[in-house]
This record gives structure tokens, sequence and C-alpha cells, in this order.
């Protein structure tokens, strides 16, 4: 590689750090031709863990850093002072090549800075998975961050080569973007994301190719005074309107050179596991964003507890549950008790009746499953009722786990 490309990567390598949505869960299984190269396997691969243990990574860059926006929370902002640069098309698709065939990576993550226009920009982007689909034959994974104010046919040409689109809401509210970034609008952003949504629904139904693993979004969370309340309302709004895949929480971190009205402190990063958790609860465990707000203090999530453990704890009238006789969703809502424990549960006892042994065999949390549960030889006396039961089932501050 030469010397100014490597310091283009350098830099723009960098640059692409702060966006966090960039999985590639729910890509589907592809191998190229002979010709070609690459394939997807339908496993995350943006520097994760597949579940055979193997580490895998994607490319992950900006097209360019240059913008012609000057968002206040963004380091690649107009008035910033960084150094810039910017890959021709080119030389992305050169890049993703040659660090694919040197088994550095298995797909590509590419975003930009928005040059000239959004449309010349969603063009040159477009043309990198273009390029690398039929003119290489690369069958591997390649995610495109779309941008919302570019014409809808630019999108459309994108979802055919892409695996996965995204636009990033960046603030859930349309003060904030007003605030701290006046050139954007948040109307504009959903309604783009509700298009992709659209399109995506429509692909599926008549059988055709259309950024078959979904669309995805980013929030920046403690830029603004938005509390976790807000954030996971917004979260399940955009869920439930869009179709989205998946939605990203990036803690704030303070840029040099930053505007006065931008926090000094980035948010503790407690806070954004939380709202993982909390969001996990809405996807998975039948939660709603209002059942999430109400175990909350202030619209803010403990940072010493999980939301889920923060809600039975307000709801300990509805403990303890039998697990030989509660339907699953309440089952669902005992902490300790992941979805993959409890459909473990929900099969064994069609066999068996569960004593507390049995329990401990299906999940590794039995200790702070155990105040809220009754089994065949166990009932937990007085636990639930513990006014101590929340020191007694705080994590330690270096185990943050799921649940």
């Amino acid at each position: 590689m030469d010397e100014v490309l490597a310091k283009k990567l350098r830099i723009l390598a960098d640059a692409a750090k702060y966006d966090a949505s960039c999985s590639s869960s729910g890509a589907p299984k592809r191998a190229a031709g002979k010709d070609g190269l690459g394939s997807t396997t339908g496993s995350g691969i943006c520097h994760a863990y597949t579940p055979d243990g193997r580490c895998i990574s994607l490319l992950k860059i900006l097209l360019t850093n240059w913008c012609l926006f000057d968002c206040a929370y963004c380091i690649n902002r107009r008035s910033s002072n960084v150094a810039r640069a910017k890959f021709t098309v080119e030389e992305v698709v050169a890049l993703t090549l040659n660090f694919y065939k040197r088994n550095y990576i298995e797909g590509l993550f590419l975003s930009s800075g928005i040059i000239k226009s959004p449309d010349h920009t969603m063009e040159l982007l477009t043309r990198v998975a273009k390029s690398l689909r039929r003119d290489h034959g690369f069958a591997g994974y390649i995610h495109l961050k779309s941008i919302p104010e570019a014409s809808p046919w630019l999108v459309e040409e994108a979802g055919l080569y892409a695996d996965r689109l995204s636009i990033n809401v960046e603030l859930p509210t349309e003060a904030s973007l007003e605030r701290l970034a006046p050139e954007k609008d948040g109307a504009a952003i959903q309604g783009a994301m509700a298009q992709i949504g659209e399109r995506i629904v429509q692909a599926k139904a008549e059988r055709r190719r259309f950024a078959p693993a979904g669309h995805s979004t980013q929030v920046i969370v403690g830029a603004d005074d938005t509390t976790d309340a807000a954030l996971i309302t917004k979260s399940e709004v955009l869920y439930g309107s869009v179709g989205l895949k998946r939605v990203y929480y990036s803690a704030f971190s303070p840029i040099p050179d930053g505007s006065r009205i931008l926090p000094l402190k980035a948010p503790p990063l407690a806070r954004e596991h939380r709202l993982y958790q909390a969001d996990w609860l809405l996807r998975y465990y039948s939660f709603s964003a209002e059942e999430v707000a109400s175990a909350s203090e202030d619209g803010m999530l403990a940072l010493d507890i999980d939301p889920k453990l923060a809600w039975a704890l307000k709801n300990r009238e509805r403990f303890p549950v039998d697990v030989n006789k509660a339907d699953r969703e309440m089952l669902l809502r005992v902490p300790g008790l992941g979805a993959r424990a409890v459909d473990k549960i929900v099969k064994a006892r069609r066999h068996m009746t569960l004593r507390l042994d049995d329990v401990a065999r299906l999940t590794s949390s039995l200790k702070r499953a155990r105040p809220f549960l009754v089994a065949a030889d166990y009932r937990p006396v007085a636990l639930t009722d513990r006014l101590d039961l929340r020191q007694r089932l705080v994590e330690p501050a270096q185990q943050l786990s799921l649940f």
C-alpha cells in the first residue's frame, strides 16, 4: 500500500469509529461464484465473536470525512479542525478486495460525510457496492450508510447491492436536532427510514433482493438532556413504525474544540449498557417502553441494577411466579431467566414437575431468580419482600451481563 493511501486509511478508519450501527446479523447465507470471492454466514461480523469462537471483522471506513453539515456533536463537522481525506470509489473497492484476500476482513461497512450534495454522496456509496458485486463478484457482507436527503431511487439502487442499509436518527427529539444539528430534519430522517422499511417488506413479498439484512439506526446518548425513558420510547416507535432491525445506542464522546452547548464529560458507559438491556426487553421479552420507564427514577435507568430487575422490584406483588404453572410472558419477567432458559423450562415442564435443582440446570443465574420464583420443592420465604433485596442482588461493578 502506498503512503498516500495508507494515510487516507488511517484518517478515514479513525473517523468511522463513532458509528456503532454496523452489526451484520441477519445477512443471508451466500457464497461467491467460481470467478468471484467472499461469502456470508448469517453471523454478526463487526469486531465480534461468532458462536464457534472466531473473531471476525468488517473494513469500517468513511468514503470521506469532508462534510457540508456542521452538527455540533460531530468530529467531522464542517467547522472542525481535523485532518481531512477522501477515497475514490476505486480505492475503496481495491482496499476491500485486497483486505479480504489477505483474510483481514469479511465485509465492508461504508459511511461518508456529505460532499457536494446528498445525491452525489449516495451515488458514490452505491457505486462502491455495485462495483464490488458486479465487477468483482464479491459475495461478502456490505453495509451502506444511507443519506436521508438523497433521492429515493438512489437508495433503491443501493439496496440492490447492500446487505444492510442504515440511517442514523442521531438525536431522539426534534428540539435536540434543532439545537445541535439545525441543518438536519428529523421528519425527513424518519420518512427516509420508513421508505426503506417499506421497500424491504415489498421485496420480501415479491421475493426479490433489497437490503436482506434489514436496516438499523443509531442514537447518541448524553449529548443532550433526553432521558433514558424518552430514548426507549423513541426506539419503540421506530421498531413499530419503520420496521427497524436494530437501534444502536452510542455514548457521546467529547470532541476537540467542541461547542459550548455540549457536555464536558461523556455519560457513564453503564448508561449505554442499561439502554441496550432495556432495548432487549422491548425486542425479546414482551416489555413495552412504558413498563421499562415505570421502573426508572425521573426517567433514568438505574446504573447499579439492570432494568428487568428494577421492574421486578417495583412490581413485587406479581412475584413469586410458579415455574410449573406461569405462562411464558410472566416467566420472561423473572430476573435471571433469559429467553432461552424460559423456553427450556416451558418445554421441560411438559414432561416433569420442576424442582429448584432442575431450574438451576436450565439457567446460570439462579441466584438472581430465587427470590422471584416458586418450584415444586422451593418457595422464597420472605425473600421477595426483603427491604434489602436490591442490595443483595446488585451486580459487581466489573460484571455487566445482559440479564
